[in-house]
């Protein structure tokens, strides 16, 4: 089987390196230099020479900040380029694993785990093109996995772990938001799940939404407070309003996915956010360490 993966120089793709080396099935990885997304007749034409019956789709715009700014450059990426990834699926017969985002939320005000079937309330541009991108896979009729994650991280790229890893280095104090609640995600878990989920054809008669981020709650200041401890950083982490940090957009107060159909359905293993954080701090000071050693 071929297996396309687009956005393959980002955290999840990164991974999904790692996780798929030796697979049976070929994996094919490509970024914008190798294939524009947002140009349906290259996705077409790319799909057809390389005879691709599943793509894994991590490409997207993140900047959260900035798509208020270029709204049509986010909708271009996070909608009108996956609606040609799902139309070329749709031609073909094939399979469309497709990354969303907690942020497709935000508008309700939850105060449990978000389930898959509940409706969608973006507060800013990013999830709104994120919530485009969704139902324009819906609209595609083409066999599909939908899966919204949240606060992803890893070694690879610029992330919250790297930038918190970088200041509490560097200065004896940061304030950082407790009013924003949700659950970190360790892309290589991430990967490792949709690996299970492509390479053991458990999709099969199981399409749908579901949710993967790791165990657990956490605010921002929880997570920054446990990289600075568990790399051994003197700087003391304090909490802040969200008010203190203004934003083109309110993010949401309280975003923690429901995980249990992901679980039931496909046997994912989800491990606690701690100890994943501490495995990906681990793997980020062994590089830093090789670095240092000219290794």
């Amino acid at each position: 089987m071929n297996i396309l993966v687009t956005g393959a120089l980002g955290q999840l793709g990164s991974e999904l390196r790692l996780v798929a080396a030796g697979a049976a099935d070929n994996y094919i990885y490509t970024d914008v230099a190798e294939l524009d997304i947002t140009d349906r007749e290259a996705v077409n034409a790319f799909v057809a020479s390389q005879d691709v019956d599943v793509i894994i789709n991590c490409a997207a715009f993140t900047d959260v900040d900035r798509a208020e700014d270029v709204p049509d450059l986010a909708e271009r990426i996070n909608a009108g380029a996956v609606a040609n990834l799902a139309g070329a699926m749709a031609s073909r017969g094939g399979l469309l694993v497709h990354i969303s985002t907690d942020y497709v939320f935000g508008g309700e005000s939850f105060n449990t785990p978000i389930a898959e079937d509940a409706a969608g309330s973006p507060t800013g541009v990013y999830g709104l093109t994120k919530l485009h991108g969704e139902q324009a896979i819906l609209a595609s009729g083409c066999r599909f996995v939908i899966i919204r994650t949240a606060w992803l991280y890893s070694e690879f790229g610029r992330n919250f772990v790297k930038t918190m890893l970088r200041l509490t280095s560097t200065r004896p104090q940061i304030n950082v938001v407790f009013d924003q609640v949700g659950t970190p995600t360790y892309a290589l878990d991430l990967a490792r799940a949709i690996f299970k989920i492509v390479d053991g054809r458990l999709y099969e008669g199981n399409e749908g939404i579901y949710h993967y981020t790791n165990e657990g709650v956490c605010s921002w200041f929880d997570f920054a407070r446990a990289i600075a401890e568990r790399s051994g950083s003197a700087c003391s982490v304090q909490p802040c309003h969200s008010s203190e940090f203004p934003s083109k957009v309110r993010r949401p107060a309280y975003s923690v996915l429901d995980k249990t159909k992901i679980k039931t359905t496909f046997g994912v293993d989800v491990p606690y956010w701690t100890d994943s954080l501490a495995e990906c701090l681990s793997k980020i000071r062994t590089e830093t360490n090789n670095i240092s050693e000219g290794k």
